[in-house]
């Protein structure tokens, strides 16, 4: 039993020892203590990186992003600050945390500045990802600051650092805080320093756990009591920095599992010959479930909608309340992005080369720019968007193609405005036929 206790821990000692091929201890301090400091070249280096993934995140390129965390130096001053609490040595701390502040403020400020000029104002979904922290984000920002500081203390240095930076994703947290300045949504700049925040605190953990497993001599203190009270501070902002991460995970676990249960339903009871679905809205909430649904076509009734409402336990939607919106009038209040894009989407489904061919024509039909006659007849008018568009029957398999005419106002536009706007909209353009969508 003692010789196969002896075989195992040979192997294990063999295969997983850090010690083998460790760099001079003060080599790797050196090393850490040199990339602390934000100035000159890094600072220069920096500001460029930030302005790579800002330009990264607005066009939505993974690989411009990727490019940039490559070339981003931020990890620099947070492995000084997991090394100077794992050594004791404070000043190094404090310097790290100074230089890191800098290195924050600075990133935010230069991405504010980007997307504020920038023409390109919609949020990518690299962007929107950024936003909503989560457990996961914990356990990658652990696992990358400990494969970092390991990769940092070997004689030989590897291409592990440039895959940390990648996996951590330090820079783009920070160049979406700076959209959410720029557009003035406070919920993406807190959404995206929490991010952040996350990365941060455990590459510097991990950093302190293997600086403390490979021994590094300690700077003496004499005043002991302090030391602890230190450490215990630590303790508790690793404790309050994962909690809010842990029910933000449970709650987007609980977010997906009723999008697709909310999907499944919609596709498989929401489904009439004469009537489509062009816009569908999934609201979680803890207070209740929302699907909210924009029919086309020939109108539900009451019986219909009720045996709708009815076969929602059956989809486990106890929770969840169903909206559906009938004829395009004033009184939807879907989001007007939200109804372009699952139009969009339905375009080109399943379209034959036939089809393509009849409706190209329709489709790329120009629209002339009516700012200025829109803005005199409504001067309410606040924007607007006018697209030729393909709707598929999808029983029939019936294409039309239709113009689309989605409105935002500051004022209600009454019914009786509202037919003289589309007429003059559908003479105006000459379209065959036209929807207008007026939402206040």
């Amino acid at each position: 039993m003692n010789e196969i206790y002896t075989a195992v821990k040979r192997f294990f000692s063999y295969r997983f020892s850090l010690h083998e091929d460790n760099a001079e201890e003060s080599d790797t301090i050196e090393s850490i203590r040199r990339n602390v400091e934000f100035r000159g070249a890094n600072l220069w280096t920096l500001i460029f990186a930030i302005f790579i993934a800002s330009i990264g995140l607005n066009l939505n390129s993974t690989a411009v992003i990727i490019g940039a965390m490559l070339v981003s130096p931020l990890m620099g001053p947070i492995m000084g600050i997991g090394l100077g609490i794992g050594i004791n040595d404070y000043e190094l701390v404090k310097k790290g945390v100074r230089n890191l502040a800098i290195a924050t403020v600075i990133s935010v400020l230069t991405s504010t500045l980007y997307f504020y000029v920038t023409p390109l104002h919609d949020a990518s979904s690299e962007l929107l990802s950024r936003t909503s922290p989560s457990i996961w984000d914990v356990f990658i920002a652990a696992l990358g600051g400990l494969a970092g500081i390991i990769a940092a203390t070997r004689k030989e240095k590897s291409n592990v650092i440039p895959g940390v930076a990648i996996a951590t994703a330090l820079m783009p947290p920070l160049c979406t805080a700076g959209y959410g300045i720029a557009s003035g949504n406070l919920y993406f700049f807190a959404g995206a320093m929490y991010l952040y925040f996350i990365n941060s605190v455990f590459i510097c953990v991990a950093t302190y756990l293997i600086v403390r497993y490979l021994n590094f001599h300690k700077k003496e203190f004499e005043d002991k009591a302090y030391q602890k009270k230190v450490r215990r501070y630590i303790l508790i902002i690793v404790l309050i920095t994962a909690a809010p991460s842990v029910f933000l995970a449970y709650r987007i676990v609980n977010k997906s599992i009723f999008e697709n249960n909310a999907r499944a339903f919609v596709e498989q009871e929401v489904n009439y010959k004469d009537t489509q679905v062009i816009s569908k809205l999934y609201n979680y909430s803890t207070k209740g479930n929302k699907i909210d649904l924009l029919l086309l076509g020939a109108e539900l009734d009451k019986l219909q909608i009720d045996s709708l409402k009815k076969k929602l336990p059956a989809y486990k939607l106890n929770n969840t309340e169903l909206i559906i919106r009938q004829g395009l009038n004033a009184k939807n209040e879907l989001d007007i992005s939200q109804i372009k894009a699952s139009i969009m989407e339905a375009m080109y489904q399943g379209d034959t080369t036939k089809q393509k061919s009849q409706h190209y024509n329709a489709l790329n039909r120009p629209i002339p720019k009516l700012d200025k006659e829109l803005k005199s007849l409504y001067p309410g008018l606040q924007a607007f968007t006018i697209n030729n568009v393909e709707l598929r029957n999808l029983d029939s398999n019936r294409t039309d193609t239709v113009t689309m005419a989605l409105i935002n106002t500051s004022a209600v536009i009454g019914l009786a405005d509202q037919n003289r706007l589309r007429l003059w909209l559908k003479n105006r353009i000459k379209a065959d036929s036209l929807i207008l969508v007026v939402q206040k």
